[in-house]
Protein backbone atom coordinates (compact mmCIF):
# COMPACT_ATOMS: atom_id res chain seq x y z
CA UNK A 1 0.00 0.00 0.00
CA UNK A 2 2.73 2.48 0.91
CA UNK A 3 4.25 2.39 -2.59
CA UNK A 4 0.87 2.84 -4.27
CA UNK A 5 -0.81 5.51 -2.18
CA UNK A 6 -0.62 9.24 -2.87
CA UNK A 7 -1.98 12.10 -0.78
CA UNK A 8 -2.92 15.37 -2.47
CA UNK A 9 -3.64 18.34 -0.18
CA UNK A 10 -4.80 21.54 -1.93
CA UNK A 11 -3.61 24.41 0.27
CA UNK A 12 -3.56 27.44 -2.02
CA UNK A 13 -6.86 29.00 -0.97
CA UNK A 14 -7.08 32.47 0.52
CA UNK A 15 -9.92 31.71 2.96
CA UNK A 16 -11.42 35.21 2.64
CA UNK A 17 -14.59 34.21 4.49
CA UNK A 18 -12.50 33.90 7.65
CA UNK A 19 -11.78 37.65 7.59
CA UNK A 20 -8.27 36.98 8.91
CA UNK A 21 -4.91 38.52 8.12
CA UNK A 22 -3.68 35.31 6.47
CA UNK A 23 -5.09 32.25 4.68
CA UNK A 24 -7.06 29.98 7.04
CA UNK A 25 -4.59 27.11 6.67
CA UNK A 26 -2.05 29.23 8.56
CA UNK A 27 -4.28 30.30 11.42
CA UNK A 28 -3.31 28.83 14.80
CA UNK A 29 -5.14 25.74 16.01
CA UNK A 30 -4.02 24.48 19.39
CA UNK A 31 -0.72 26.26 19.04
CA UNK A 32 0.11 25.08 15.50
CA UNK A 33 -1.12 26.14 12.05
CA UNK A 34 -4.18 24.38 10.66
CA UNK A 35 -2.04 23.04 7.81
CA UNK A 36 0.41 21.45 10.23
CA UNK A 37 -2.44 19.87 12.21
CA UNK A 38 -3.96 18.39 9.06
CA UNK A 39 -0.65 16.94 7.88
CA UNK A 40 -0.01 15.49 11.35
CA UNK A 41 -3.32 13.65 11.22
CA UNK A 42 -2.68 12.26 7.73
CA UNK A 43 0.80 11.16 8.76
CA UNK A 44 -0.49 9.45 11.89
CA UNK A 45 -2.67 7.20 9.73
CA UNK A 46 -0.64 6.87 6.53
CA UNK A 47 3.01 7.63 7.36
CA UNK A 48 4.60 6.01 4.29
CA UNK A 49 2.31 7.66 1.74
CA UNK A 50 3.62 10.05 -0.87
CA UNK A 51 2.41 13.62 -0.43
CA UNK A 52 1.83 16.37 -2.95
CA UNK A 53 1.08 19.72 -1.32
CA UNK A 54 -0.50 22.40 -3.52
CA UNK A 55 0.60 25.89 -2.49
CA UNK A 56 0.21 29.38 -3.88
CA UNK A 57 3.45 30.19 -5.76
CA UNK A 58 3.56 33.48 -3.82
CA UNK A 59 2.95 31.82 -0.45
CA UNK A 60 5.12 33.48 2.22
CA UNK A 61 3.70 31.65 5.24
CA UNK A 62 4.60 28.04 4.48
CA UNK A 63 7.32 26.35 6.54
CA UNK A 64 8.59 22.99 5.28
CA UNK A 65 9.29 21.89 8.86
CA UNK A 66 5.52 21.38 9.22
CA UNK A 67 5.62 18.47 6.74
CA UNK A 68 6.17 15.15 8.54
CA UNK A 69 6.30 13.00 5.39
CA UNK A 70 9.64 11.71 4.11
CA UNK A 71 8.46 11.57 0.48
CA UNK A 72 6.74 14.79 -0.50
CA UNK A 73 6.71 17.40 -3.21
CA UNK A 74 5.20 20.81 -3.81
CA UNK A 75 2.92 21.75 -6.71
CA UNK A 76 1.63 25.20 -7.67
CA UNK A 77 -1.92 25.82 -6.52
CA UNK A 78 -4.48 27.22 -8.93
CA UNK A 79 -7.33 29.68 -8.72
CA UNK A 80 -9.83 26.94 -7.86
CA UNK A 81 -9.49 23.69 -5.95
CA UNK A 82 -9.88 21.65 -9.15
CA UNK A 83 -6.98 23.57 -10.73
CA UNK A 84 -4.77 22.70 -7.76
CA UNK A 85 -5.68 19.02 -7.92
CA UNK A 86 -4.96 18.90 -11.66
CA UNK A 87 -1.57 20.53 -11.05
CA UNK A 88 -0.82 17.98 -8.33
CA UNK A 89 -1.70 15.08 -10.61
CA UNK A 90 0.59 16.52 -13.29
CA UNK A 91 3.38 16.81 -10.70
CA UNK A 92 3.14 13.15 -9.66
CA UNK A 93 2.46 11.80 -13.17
CA UNK A 94 6.10 10.77 -13.85
CA UNK A 95 5.99 8.43 -10.83
CA UNK A 96 2.33 7.41 -10.57
CA UNK A 97 0.70 4.41 -12.24
CA UNK A 98 -2.84 4.57 -13.55
CA UNK A 99 -4.09 2.21 -10.84
CA UNK A 100 -2.39 4.01 -7.95
CA UNK A 101 -4.82 5.28 -5.33
CA UNK A 102 -4.85 9.06 -4.86
CA UNK A 103 -6.51 10.53 -1.76
CA UNK A 104 -7.42 14.22 -1.97
CA UNK A 105 -7.97 15.87 1.40
CA UNK A 106 -9.04 19.41 2.32
CA UNK A 107 -6.29 21.23 4.21
CA UNK A 108 -9.06 22.79 6.32
CA UNK A 109 -10.20 19.42 7.70
CA UNK A 110 -7.70 18.80 10.53
CA UNK A 111 -10.17 16.73 12.60
CA UNK A 112 -10.39 13.69 10.32
CA UNK A 113 -9.61 10.67 12.49
CA UNK A 114 -6.93 8.06 12.03
CA UNK A 115 -9.61 5.36 12.18
CA UNK A 116 -11.58 6.94 9.33
CA UNK A 117 -8.48 7.35 7.19
CA UNK A 118 -7.41 3.75 7.68
CA UNK A 119 -10.94 2.45 7.01
CA UNK A 120 -11.23 4.51 3.84
CA UNK A 121 -7.98 3.16 2.40
CA UNK A 122 -8.99 -0.40 3.32
CA UNK A 123 -12.42 0.04 1.71
CA UNK A 124 -10.91 1.36 -1.53
CA UNK A 125 -7.97 -1.06 -1.72
CA UNK A 126 -9.69 -3.32 -4.27
CA UNK A 127 -12.30 -0.89 -5.57
CA UNK A 128 -11.78 -0.21 -9.29
CA UNK A 129 -13.33 3.27 -9.08
CA UNK A 130 -12.78 4.75 -5.63
CA UNK A 131 -14.91 6.61 -3.15
CA UNK A 132 -15.11 9.12 -0.35
CA UNK A 133 -15.77 9.61 3.31
CA UNK A 134 -19.34 10.80 3.79
CA UNK A 135 -21.94 11.14 6.54
CA UNK A 136 -25.67 10.47 6.17
CA UNK A 137 -27.75 13.65 6.40
CA UNK A 138 -29.35 13.88 9.85
CA UNK A 139 -31.07 17.29 9.64
CA UNK A 140 -34.37 18.17 8.00
CA UNK A 141 -33.56 19.59 4.58
CA UNK A 142 -35.27 22.74 3.27
CA UNK A 143 -35.19 24.14 -0.26
CA UNK A 144 -35.72 27.89 -0.53
CA UNK A 145 -38.11 29.55 -2.94
CA UNK A 146 -35.58 32.08 -4.19
CA UNK A 147 -37.03 34.83 -2.01
CA UNK A 148 -35.72 33.82 1.40
CA UNK A 149 -38.61 31.55 2.34
CA UNK A 150 -39.09 27.80 2.42
CA UNK A 151 -40.18 26.46 -0.92
CA UNK A 152 -40.23 22.80 0.01
CA UNK A 153 -39.08 20.26 2.57
CA UNK A 154 -36.85 17.69 0.89
CA UNK A 155 -36.60 14.06 1.89
CA UNK A 156 -33.24 13.33 3.51
CA UNK A 157 -33.51 9.63 2.68
CA UNK A 158 -30.43 8.58 0.77
CA UNK A 159 -28.69 11.97 1.16
CA UNK A 160 -25.10 12.18 2.38
CA UNK A 161 -22.74 15.00 3.31
CA UNK A 162 -19.59 14.61 1.19
CA UNK A 163 -16.41 14.78 3.27
CA UNK A 164 -12.75 14.22 2.50
CA UNK A 165 -10.51 12.45 1.79
CA UNK A 166 -11.87 11.36 -1.55
CA UNK A 167 -9.85 8.62 -3.19
CA UNK A 168 -9.72 7.49 -6.82
CA UNK A 169 -7.36 5.70 -9.17
CA UNK A 170 -4.84 8.11 -10.63
CA UNK A 171 -5.71 7.43 -14.28
CA UNK A 172 -9.45 7.71 -13.75
CA UNK A 173 -9.24 10.84 -11.63
CA UNK A 174 -6.98 12.67 -14.05
CA UNK A 175 -9.19 11.79 -17.04
CA UNK A 176 -12.39 12.66 -15.18
CA UNK A 177 -11.16 16.09 -14.09
CA UNK A 178 -9.95 17.05 -17.56
CA UNK A 179 -13.12 15.78 -19.25
CA UNK A 180 -15.38 17.53 -16.77
CA UNK A 181 -13.66 20.87 -17.30
CA UNK A 182 -13.63 20.50 -21.08
CA UNK A 183 -17.42 19.90 -20.99
CA UNK A 184 -18.10 22.80 -18.66
CA UNK A 185 -19.16 20.58 -15.76
CA UNK A 186 -19.01 22.35 -12.41
CA UNK A 187 -16.51 20.36 -10.35
CA UNK A 188 -17.33 20.83 -6.67
CA UNK A 189 -15.26 17.86 -5.54
CA UNK A 190 -13.36 14.94 -7.08
CA UNK A 191 -16.38 12.65 -6.81
CA UNK A 192 -18.51 15.00 -8.93
CA UNK A 193 -15.97 14.76 -11.77
CA UNK A 194 -15.87 10.97 -11.54
CA UNK A 195 -19.69 10.88 -11.53
CA UNK A 196 -19.71 13.06 -14.65
CA UNK A 197 -17.86 10.35 -16.62
CA UNK A 198 -20.42 7.72 -15.63
CA UNK A 199 -18.80 6.14 -12.58
CA UNK A 200 -20.35 5.65 -9.14
CA UNK A 201 -17.97 6.41 -6.25
CA UNK A 202 -18.29 4.32 -3.12
CA UNK A 203 -19.68 6.00 0.01
CA UNK A 204 -17.67 5.16 3.14
CA UNK A 205 -19.37 6.29 6.33
CA UNK A 206 -17.21 8.74 8.27
CA UNK A 207 -17.46 10.65 11.53
CA UNK A 208 -19.47 13.85 11.66
CA UNK A 209 -16.70 15.68 13.52
CA UNK A 210 -14.61 15.72 10.33
CA UNK A 211 -15.57 19.37 9.98
CA UNK A 212 -14.25 21.87 7.46
CA UNK A 213 -12.96 25.19 8.77
CA UNK A 214 -14.69 27.83 6.67
CA UNK A 215 -16.02 30.52 9.01
CA UNK A 216 -14.41 32.14 12.09
CA UNK A 217 -16.49 30.11 14.55
CA UNK A 218 -15.31 26.88 12.92
CA UNK A 219 -11.79 27.41 14.24
CA UNK A 220 -12.95 27.36 17.85
CA UNK A 221 -15.15 24.36 17.15
CA UNK A 222 -12.23 22.48 15.57
CA UNK A 223 -10.14 23.13 18.66
CA UNK A 224 -12.89 21.65 20.84
CA UNK A 225 -13.13 18.62 18.56
CA UNK A 226 -9.39 18.00 18.65
CA UNK A 227 -9.40 18.30 22.42
CA UNK A 228 -12.30 15.84 22.74
CA UNK A 229 -10.60 13.38 20.41
CA UNK A 230 -7.41 13.55 22.44
CA UNK A 231 -9.32 13.00 25.68
CA UNK A 232 -11.04 9.96 24.14
CA UNK A 233 -7.64 8.55 23.20
CA UNK A 234 -6.26 9.12 26.68
CA UNK A 235 -9.30 7.32 28.07
CA UNK A 236 -8.45 4.39 25.83
CA UNK A 237 -11.51 4.50 23.61
CA UNK A 238 -9.96 5.41 20.28
CA UNK A 239 -6.89 5.31 18.08
CA UNK A 240 -4.21 7.94 18.80
CA UNK A 241 -4.78 11.00 16.65
CA UNK A 242 -1.25 12.37 16.58
CA UNK A 243 2.16 11.09 15.70
CA UNK A 244 5.82 12.06 15.94
CA UNK A 245 7.17 14.21 13.16
CA UNK A 246 8.98 12.33 10.42
CA UNK A 247 11.83 13.24 8.09
CA UNK A 248 11.41 16.07 5.58
CA UNK A 249 12.45 16.31 1.96
CA UNK A 250 11.52 18.40 -1.05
Amino acid sequence: MSARLWLVVPAAGQGRRMGADRPKQYLPLGGRPVLARTLERLFAALPTSRLCLCLDPEDSYFDSSWVPFADWRRAPGGGERVDSVIAALAAIAPDAADDDLVLVHDVARPCVTVDDLVRLVAALAEDPVGGLLAAPVADTMKRDDGAGRVGATESREGLWHALTPQGFRFGLLRRALHEALSRGVRVTDEASAVEAVGQSPRLVAGRRDNLKITHPEDLALAELVLSAQQQAFQAGSSTPEASPTGANST
